[in-house]
């Protein structure tokens, strides 16, 4: 799809201002980056209301149900009504749904109230939710046999694509990554106090790290950052922020200001267009040549990485020439498309990163 970052960012200051937050909700919050920022953030969302794993389904009319009555499922194209074909058996998909736990109930020992944390729990088919099982989320270039490893939508398992990680992962389609993402960084806030003692539980040590900050292993870092960019908020997020918010009576900061994400993951972190001037200077939404990218002072070249990324995460090998505060990106080779370019410390910390488009 072709559209101007510019568009993409006045669609995505629009949707965030349709946000139904009261007032002074996040006022805890405000001033505060890193890991100070998401333990404010600690504060203002980790009490809420706890509906039980029973009351999901009941929850589900609310919160992901279409106008059309149907099942807004994430992982397939099936057909469900909210009171009908909740699973039970399925053999095949769109057989029946049930309730799909983005961070496995596994890694937190089934306990309350992750269980049943609405923010994470989504409605999907069950023959898919059961083919993701437990593995982590990430990006798949060769994919299982059709019937195995790929859904009807286009989700799939298979070996891992991002760098930093080869085992089996599962990977959404590109319309959901962002809300998945944000998710994750919910449930690493939210949970502060527990998160640090799930990563020796099931396969959590594939993703977790053992601390309450930042939680993830550097390629999940990368990966959930990379997604949150790449899929910005949309007013089905919101509508859904909206809906828990009522019944669970917490919100996700990360759909209410995306940009935490990046004051708590990343440091001193800008996106860059045509019309803004922030350290990291992409020259505008190139189409062909070279695309110049002006490098902080922070950034060190001899201790630090220059690392560009496709929407689908993968690295991209795209020639750079690194002269004095300067990189080069050769983008005659590059596929139309997205691409995002972050400077990274060695641990994989950004410094600064932002979007080109090439149209």
């Amino acid at each position: 799809m072709k559209r101007s970052l510019l568009t993409l960012l006045l669609a995505t200051a629009f949707l965030i201002i349709k946000a139904q937050e009261s007032a002074g909700y996040y006022s805890a919050a405000s001033g505060k980056t890193g890991a100070v920022l998401k333990t404010a953030l600690y504060g203002i969302i980790s009490s809420h209301f706890d509906v039980g794993y029973g009351g999901l389904y009941e929850a589900y009319k609310k919160t992901d149900q279409k106008p059309d009555g149907t099942v807004w499922d994430m992982y397939s194209n099936c057909t469900y009504v909210i009171g009908s074909k909740q699973c039970g058996n399925y053999s095949k998909e769109c057989d029946c749904f049930n309730r799909e736990h983005t961070i496995p109930q596994s890694w937190f020992n089934s306990d309350k109230p992750m269980v049943s944390d609405m923010f994470h729990v989504y409605p999907t088919d069950g023959k898919v939710n059961g083919m993701r099982s437990n593995y982590p989320y990430g990006t798949v270039a060769n994919p299982f046999t059709a019937d195995k490893g790929t859904s009807g939508n286009g989700s799939k398992l298979g070996p891992c694509s991002f760098p930093g990680y080869t085992g089996t992962v599962f990977e959404p389609i590109d319309e959901y990554k962002g809300d998945l993402a944000r998710g994750y960084f919910y449930m690493a806030t939210c949970y502060e106090n527990k998160i640090a003692n799930w990563q020796s539980n099931g396969n959590a040590n594939e993703v977790l790290n053992g601390t309450s900050f930042p939680c993830f292993d550097p390629w999940f870092i990368n990966l959930l950052l990379t997604w949150n960019i790449a899929d910005p908020v949309s007013q089905k997020e919101i509508k859904r922020n909206n809906a828990v918010y009522a019944i669970q009576k917490n919100r996700n900061p990360f759909i209410d200001h995306p940009e935490f994400v990046n004051m708590v993951w990343g440091t001193n972190t800008g996106i860059a267009d045509e019309n803004e001037q922030v350290a990291l200077q992409v020259y505008p939404n190139p189409t062909s040549g070279n695309c110049t990218i002006t490098l902080p002072p922070e950034f060190n070249q001899q201790n630090n990485t220059l690392v560009v990324y496709s929407s689908a995460g993968k690295a991209v090998k795209a020639p750079l020439t690194l002269t004095g505060d300067k990189a080069t990106m050769n983008l005659e080779n590059l596929p139309t498309g997205f691409y995002l370019v972050r400077l990274a410390t060695n641990n994989y910390q950004t410094i600064y990163q932002a979007r080109i488009i090439k149209n």
